[in-house]
C-alpha cells in the first residue's frame, strides 16, 4: 500500500482506494479542474461561434488545440492550476488565468479577455459539477448497477422452482420460491432506475446573478438566453435552469440524491435478507483459501461482503440525505455553503460504488443449501393451514378458519400426520379430502 494511502484520513482515499478508483476520473480535485477548464474552453468556442466581433475568422484550427487542453489534461496541468491558485485563492480564477497563458502559449493572446467573458464562477462550477455527477452516472454507476440487476436476474432464473419457507413478523409462514423473493428486489430497483435516468442532470449558466446583466450590457443585440441555452443543452448534455440567482437552485440534484438513497436502502434491505438467510444456512459460502473469518475461532466464514454493503450503503444514505437537504437552500440569491458542501459528492458516491461491488461478491459467493431451506420446510407444515382453510371455506365448512387455528396454534408438534388425520375427519366429499391432502410446503407456493 502506498504511503499516501496509508496517511489518507478518508478510508475512501486510504484503505478502500484500489475498489474505487474509477471515481477519482470525476470527482477528485484534478477531474473537477478538469471538468472546469472544459466548460471555459467550450464557453471561448460558442462566442467564437457566434461570432463576437472580436472573435470572427478565428480559425478553427485553435479550436482543435484548445480542446486538447482537457483532452489530455494531466497532473502537471492541475499543478499549475494550484499553484496559481495559492495566489489567486480562487479556483475558477485559477482556471482562467490558466487558460490565459495557454492561449499565450498558441500565440492568440489578444482574444484571452473572452475566456471567461461575462461570467460568474458558478457558470462554471455549476455546469462542470453536474458534467462530472452526469459521466460518473452513464460510465460507472450505471453500467455497474445493470451488472448487478443482471446477477440478480440470473440468480431469480436459477432459483425459480426452489420452494422456501417465508417468514412474516420473523415467523413461519406462507411459502414462496426463492427466485420470486430476489426478483422482488429486481422489480423495486428496476422502478427507482427507471425514475432516476428521467431526472434531468441540470445548469446554471448566466453571469453574477442569473440575469445576464455583463453579456447584455456589452452586446445588447445578442439572444443570450438562446445562446446558452444551446450551450448548455447541446454542447454540454445539461439541463440549463431557466430562471435562478447566482447559483444553480439544485433541486433536480437533490432528487437524484434522493434517487440514489433510495436504490441504496433497497439494497441494503437485499444485503440483510442474505445475511439472514446465511444465518439460517439456507446458503453456504464459498471458501477462500487463506481468507480468515475470526483471529479467535478457526471455523468461521462470515458473511462480511454483505456487512460491508450495508455499511457502505449506510454511510452513503447519510451524506446523500445532507446534500439533497442541504443544496437546494440558499441565502438570498447566494450564500457560499453550497460550495464546500458540492465538492463532497464524489465521497457517498465512491461509498455507493463499494457498496455495489461488495454486494456483488457476496453474491457471487453464495451456495444453495437445499436440504436446510427443505428441512425448513418440513419442519413447519403449520403453514399449509391458511389453504386448507381457505378450499373449505369455499365448500361451505361452518368456521374452517376457527378450526385450523385450533390444530395449527399450539405448542405441540405439527406434521404431515396431523394433517392428514385432520382431513379424513372432514365433512367433505373425498374428490375434496385428496385435493387438500395434495397441498404441501413445498408445493403450496402461490404463482
Amino acid at each position: 500500500m502506498e504511503k499516501f494511502s496509508l496517511s489518507a484520513i478518508s478510508p475512501i482515499d486510504g484503505r478502500y482506494r484500489s475498489k474505487v478508483e474509477e471515481c477519482a476520473r470525476y470527482f477528485s480535485e484534478e477531474a473537477i479542474i478538469r471538468y472546469r477548464v472544459l466548460v471555459e474552453v467550450e464557453y471561448f468556442i460558442a462566442l467564437c461561434e457566434i461570432p463576437l466581433p472580436q472573435l470572427k475568422g478565428v480559425n478553427e484550427e485553435l479550436f482543435v488545440q484548445l480542446r486538447e487542453v482537457y483532452l489530455h489534461f494531466t497532473t502537471e496541468d492541475a499543478q499549475r492550476v494550484k499553484e496559481i491558485e495559492r495566489v489567486t485563492n480562487h479556483d475558477v480564477k485559477a482556471i482562467e488565468y490558466f487558460l490565459k497563458e495557454k492561449m499565450d502559449n498558441l500565440k492568440v493572446g489578444g482574444m484571452k479577455e473572452f475566456v471567461h467573458f461575462g461570467l460568474t464562477s458558478q457558470d462554471i462550477n455549476n455546469t462542470a459539477f453536474p458534467y462530472a455527477l452526469k459521466d460518473f452516472a452513464h460510465e460507472v454507476y450505471y453500467p455497474l448497477l445493470d451488472q448487478l440487476l443482471e446477477q440478480l436476474n440470473g440468480m431469480v432464473e436459477e432459483w425459480k422452482d426452489i420452494s422456501m419457507l417465508a417468514r412474516t413478523h420473523g415467523q413461519p409462514a406462507s411459502p414462496t420460491r426463492l427466485g420470486k423473493e430476489l426478483a422482488v428486489f429486481v422489480e423495486r430497483v428496476g422502478k427507482q432506475l427507471n425514475l432516476l435516468r428521467d431526472i434531468p442532470c441540470s445548469a446554471k449558466f448566466g453571469g453574477a446573478t442569473g440575469n445576464f446583466n455583463a453579456h447584455a450590457v456589452a452586446y445588447p443585440y445578442i439572444d443570450w438566453v438562446s445562446f446558452s441555452n444551446n450551450f448548455v443543452n447541446k454542447t454540454l448534455g445539461l439541463d440549463r435552469s431557466q430562471t435562478t440567482t447566482q447559483i444553480e437552485h439544485y433541486d433536480n440534484f437533490a432528487a437524484i440524491f434522493d434517487n440514489f438513497k433510495r436504490i441504496n436502502t433497497i439494497l441494503m434491505d437485499l444485503s440483510r435478507d442474505m445475511w439472514q438467510y446465511i444465518a439460517m444456512e439456507y446458503f453456504k459460502q464459498k471458501i477462500v483459501s487463506g481468507e480468515v473469518g475470526s483471529s479467535a475461532m478457526p471455523h468461521k466464514v462470515n458473511p462480511i461482503d454483505f456487512e460491508n454493503a450495508e455499511g457502505n450503503f449506510g454511510i452513503a444514505n447519510a451524506l446523500f440525505e445532507h446534500l439533497s437537504a442541504k443544496l437546494p437552500i440558499s441565502r438570498l440569491q447566494r450564500d457560499l455553503t453550497d460550495s464546500t458542501v458540492l465538492r463532497n459528492i464524489g465521497v457517498p458516491s465512491a461509498h455507493t460504488i463499494l457498496a455495489f461491488k461488495s454486494l456483488m461478491k457476496g453474491l457471487d459467493k453464495l451456495i444453495l443449501n437445499q436440504v436446510a431451506i427443505d428441512a425448513d420446510l418440513e419442519n413447519n407444515w403449520m403453514v399449509v393451514a391458511e389453504g386448507i382453510q381457505t378450499i373449505l371455506r369455499r365448500e361451505g365448512v361452518e368456521n374452517p378458519y376457527e378450526m385450523l387455528k385450533a390444530l395449527t396454534r399450539t405448542n405441540a408438534k405439527v406434521n404431515e400426520q396431523t394433517f392428514k388425520t385432520f382431513i379424513a375427519g372432514l365433512p367433505v366429499s373425498d374428490e375434496v379430502k385428496q385435493e387438500l391432502s395434495a397441498i404441501s410446503p413445498t408445493s403450496y407456493t402461490g404463482l
